[in-house]
């Protein structure tokens, strides 16, 4: 069964191995251009120098310009990333959907059936090959990826909680890819023609990902708030630390919102116009800044806990799969 199954599917195995490699071809070269450029402008140093702290001393040295010199040198690599999204997707509606589906839809599971092989087994080995495959290439996938994103996430331009750098690397692609590849198989069972389980593929892993990145990974852990005065601050933020900002303004004496989404930091003995410090803003005193964020040293356990939700989901639906293949007749 392991050697007819291997048959069955050894062209989608190779281009899986073909896809890895240009891949490779494409992250390998660039990362390390990154990498050099990186550290020729000094940033390894800066970036170690400010640390993961969320707040800094207000007189510490941001890596402001190198950073800006540096993003605008890679700045394009970030589009050409969120490319690297849609992987995942690909890998359930090209390997997880067809799986089922076409064996039923051209009838070619009759034939094993009729061969001593139980449904169970022909089930658990195409799955199992399945499971295998995705969970290799998605490895591959994901940390290659993290390797590769590791700079322009510490210059940062985009933190590592950004929605698509957090979805492109790391252990979550490999949940996703399972979790794809699962969902295919199951509207396979369910709808045993493959156009209809990739649609349903699409539209059920779509609808999936944006409810849980916007609904549920804010609140996975509860969120941190920090405080810092408009004016005089002796700290600062830290751009190093890739925190994930929630939601930011400034709050009045009494902690009631006056602006939501702005931030103010005003020079010490200032004068002439604009010298109040937000007074045409109706700031008063004892106004300050206020942020709710989560800090960006959770970031591997947002991940752990994005990706056990979707292996979860996935070993769900694969056993709802064995089951409606039991009732195909």
């Amino acid at each position: 069964m392991i050697w007819l199954a291997w048959r069955q599917h050894r062209k989608q195995l190779l281009f899986a191995a073909i896809g890895l490699a240009l891949l490779a071809v494409f992250m390998v070269p660039t990362g390390l251009a990154m990498r050099h450029t990186f550290a020729d402008l000094g940033m390894d140093d800066c970036v170690r120098a400010l640390g993961s702290a969320s707040m800094i001393p207000a007189e510490a040295d941001t890596c402001g310009k190198a950073s800006i010199q540096f993003n605008g040198q890679y700045g394009v690599m970030t589009m050409i990333g969120v490319l690297f999204l849609v992987l995942p997707l690909l890998v359930g509606l090209f390997w997880g959907a067809p799986l089922v589906a076409r064996e039923i839809e051209q009838g070619t599971h009759r034939m094993v059936w009729t061969q001593g092989v139980s449904r169970r087994r022909w089930a658990l080995v195409k799955f199992g090959l399945a499971g295998a495959v995705a969970l290799v290439a998605s490895t591959v996938y994901g940390l290659g990826v993290s390797w590769w994103l590791t700079p322009m996430s510490q210059a940062g331009q985009h933190g590592r909680f950004n929605t698509f750098f957090f979805d492109m690397q790391g252990t979550a692609p490999i949940g996703y890819t399972i979790f794809a590849v699962a969902l295919g198989i199951l509207a396979g069972a369910i709808w045993p023609k493959v156009l209809p389980a990739m649609t349903a593929t699409l539209v059920g892993f779509l609808g999936l990902r944006l409810a849980l990145t916007t609904l549920a990974r804010p609140h996975y852990l509860p969120a941190r708030v920090v405080t810092f005065p408009l004016q005089d601050a002796t700290e600062q933020t830290n751009p190093a630390a890739g925190d994930w900002i929630l939601s930011y303004g400034i709050r009045d004496a009494s902690g009631k919102m006056i602006t939501a989404g702005a931030q103010i930091a005003c020079a010490p003995d200032a004068t002439g116009p604009g010298a109040a410090c937000g007074a045409d803003l109706g700031i008063t005193s004892g106004a300050y800044n206020w942020q709710l964020y989560q800090p960006g040293t959770r970031f591997w356990l947002f991940q752990g806990i994005e990706t056990g939700i979707f292996v979860a989901l996935a070993a769900l639906l694969l056993y709802l799969a064995v089951r409606c293949i039991r009732r195909v007749a």
